[in-house]
């Protein structure tokens, strides 16, 4: 058998009519999305030189679409994907164009907090992927299991070449080049992917009392967005620290290589883990991979305290990687079966909000700590990080026993879909 033929499996999944349209048209609008946090600080240090401006504008940006992105989510879930998605997307023109338009000339500094703070109703493309996906394969576990490692995997390779393309642009076009580059490309590929509408989710029949609820009143998504909180912090504290440790070995511009390998490590074990066949309940195989991600970023810290060269450091930072892209699989699987469909995009952008902010507070917190400690130190925090999620998942585990998936939409459900919908 061909070396590559264990990955065609995943043809398999775009044998549905309109796969391949909407899973192209996500793609080009999600590595617009890892684009614009490189931009807009090489924008900044460029054109107002300070690395400080740059990060409270950026974290601004990362609290309000924290908020915005689950009520985002809950109307996705209420009116569908297109009549959310469209209107979301041209309004986000709105705020980036005037950002650019401050910038180039001279604004206060505060209209630049205000600009790129209104930019909250960016589409989870993500996470409506994922639905489309759910809603395809609702009945084949296996086909679930696959697409939602290739989600995965198409996440981490935008998290590859985003960066080093915004990175590309800002320096040998223009420093706003990066930033026009992703509204341009984000706002086309949201367009297409709420165009795409064969495979968009029939929306499900409201409550008979009317009320829609909170998915949070599930603790298995309270456990889950509290493990995720400490994983996004494991991510956040671990660019940082790896920017600084680079910058003291007089190798700065290694970073970006250095983080392209965890991404690249979580990129292979998610093409990976889709193939396995899930042998235990997703609840179990989460607190795995929790557990796994504990251990393995121990890897790092231990090649940040020696004192090691770029090498062995990139060598533990792919290994490290290897075991994020099944936790996280394994997590949109939970939060798959343990909400209904008519909350299923409210849950996931609930998820990946948890994730966001983890990240603002991990990079904040090894900003100070790069700052105050010798290199190598701040590999303390996602090590610990990795420790606390760990704890939450163990504490919480009996809350993530959900059912295996929920029914089907019935033919009420499936009647009450409205005509046409942020990732």
């Amino acid at each position: 058998m061909p070396p590559r033929a264990p990955f065609a499996r995943y043809r398999r999944l775009f044998a549905a009519p309109g796969a391949t349209a909407f899973t192209l048209a996500g793609l080009l609008a999600r590595v617009t999305l890892s684009m614009t946090g490189v931009s807009l600080v090489l924008l900044l240090a460029e054109r107002r030189g300070s690395y400080a401006l740059a990060g409270t504008v950026s974290a601004a940006g990362l609290f309000t679409g924290a908020i915005g992105m689950p009520l985002l989510g809950r109307l996705v879930d209420r009116y569908g994907q297109a009549r959310v998605t469209v209107p979301a997307a041209l309004y986000n023109v709105l705020p980036f164009t005037a950002l650019l338009l401050c910038v180039r000339l001279g604004a206060p500094d505060w209209t630049l907090y205000a600009c790129w703070a209104a930019c909250a109703a960016a589409p989870n493309l993500g996470g409506m992927a994922r639905a489309r996906w759910a809603h395809l394969y609702r009945d084949d576990p296996a086909a679930r299991h696959l697409a939602n490692s290739l989600e995965q995997a198409l996440d981490e390779l935008c998290f590859m070449t985003g960066p080093v393309l915004a990175t590309l642009l800002c320096t040998a076009v223009a420093p706003e080049a990066g930033l026009l580059t992703a509204g341009t490309l984000g706002t086309t590929g949201a367009l297409l992917f709420a165009a795409q509408r064969r495979t968009e989710p029939p929306l499900s029949a409201r409550p008979a009392d009317g009320r829609h609820g909170s998915p949070l009143r599930v603790p298995g998504l309270r456990v889950l967005l509290l493990t995720f909180l400490a994983t996004g912090a494991v991510f956040g504290s671990m660019e940082i620290t790896t920017v600084a440790y680079a910058d003291a070995l007089g190798h700065r511009p290694a970073a970006g290589v250095l983080l392209g390998l965890v991404a690249a490590g979580s990129c292979v074990a998610g093409l990976l883990f889709g193939l396995l066949t899930p042998r235990r309940a997703a609840g179990p195989r989460f607190l795995a991979g929790v557990a796994a991600m504990a251990g393995v970023l121990l890897l790092p810290l231990a090649a940040g305290l020696g004192g090691a060269g770029l090498g062995l450091l990139g060598a533990a930072l792919f290994a490290a990687g290897t075991a994020t892209a099944p936790t996280m699989v394994t997590g949109m699987t939970l939060i798959q079966a343990l909400l209904p469909q008519r909350q299923l995009n409210e849950g996931m952008a609930v998820a990946v909000s948890g994730i966001v902010v983890g990240i603002s507070a991990g990079a904040a917190v090894a900003g100070t700590v790069a700052e105050r400690t010798t290199p190598g130190t701040g590999y303390l925090l996602p090590a610990g990080a990795a420790a606390l999620a760990l704890l939450i998942a163990t504490a919480g585990r009996r809350h993530l026993a959900g059912p295996s998936r929920h029914p089907a939409p019935g033919p009420a459900e499936n009647s009450e879909r409205t005509v046409s919908t942020t990732g």
